[in-house]
This record gives C-alpha cells, sequence and structure tokens, in this order.
C-alpha cells in the first residue's frame, strides 16, 4: 500500500489565553493570525497562524472537560499534537491500524479549519499525539 501523507499539515500548541498567545506568536511570526474558530465537540476555540507551508495552530480549552483543558492541567502548556495532510484518510486509518497503532477515533469527525481528523494515540507513537487531516471538502 503507498503511504500517501502528504506534509506537516499543521502543529498544535496547548494555551492557556489564547487572546495572549495570539499575541505573542504575532511577536515571534511578524504577521496576525488569519482564523479563529471553535470547535464546541471537541471544547477548544483555535488560532491559525500560517508559517511558509504549513501552520501553527493555537487551541485554547473552552471548558473543564476539554482534552486541550486536561492536558494543560497535566502537562503544562506547548505542543499538543503534530497534524500531517493525507490524501485519503480512511485508507490511511487502515494502514496505520494494520501497522499496530492505536486510532483514537476510527471515524473521521470534523476539526477545525474544514478538515476531518482522526488522531493516533501517543501510547503506539513515541508519546507524540498524531493528527491525521484531510480537507472535508
Amino acid at each position: 500500500m503507498i503511504v500517501k501523507m502528504e506534509k506537516i499539515e499543521h502543529i498544535g500548541i496547548a494555551v492557556k489565553d489564547l487572546e495572549k498567545s495570539n499575541e505573542l506568536f504575532k511577536g515571534i511570526f511578524g504577521k496576525s493570525h488569519y482564523k479563529v474558530e471553535e470547535v464546541e465537540s471537541e471544547g477548544v476555540k483555535t488560532s491559525f497562524f500560517e508559517v511558509g507551508p504549513n501552520k501553527i495552530e493555537l487551541l485554547e480549552g473552552t471548558n473543564e472537560n476539554s482534552p486541550i483543558t486536561k492536558f494543560i492541567e497535566k502537562k503544562g502548556e506547548g505542543i499538543h499534537h503534530i497534524a500531517f495532510a493525507v490524501e485519503d484518510i480512511l485508507s490511511e486509518v487502515k494502514r496505520l491500524k494494520n501497522e499496530g497503532f492505536i486510532v483514537l477515533n476510527e471515524t473521521p469527525k470534523k476539526g477545525a479549519d474544514n478538515k476531518l481528523v482522526v488522531f493516533l494515540h501517543p501510547k503506539s507513537t513515541n508519546g507524540v499525539l498524531i493528527e491525521l487531516c484531510q480537507d472535508a471538502n
């Protein structure tokens, strides 16, 4: 089977305060974020910066049960996940499961930035939460 991971789509960074972090990263990148979006089903508010051909996604939990809120409580602010763009998310899920990776959600769900997303458990990826992204078009 041919692997169809296209590129690093974005790196997700968990933050306590999205507004403050937007200003911080604006200073780092020399430009403002291009989008703020809330994904209610995940209890997260996101902000995106374009950095060359890639993106940085800042994530703020919107409630105490949000995975981002829990992540920050446990590990503090910082890199939360690395997302890879894929051509065919269902084929990639099947391939990765066959390779022995633990898939957290086999059925793609709607994520931020008009993407369908699936996550791989960090236990099977050397401690890194991996997100697979496919355009929802």
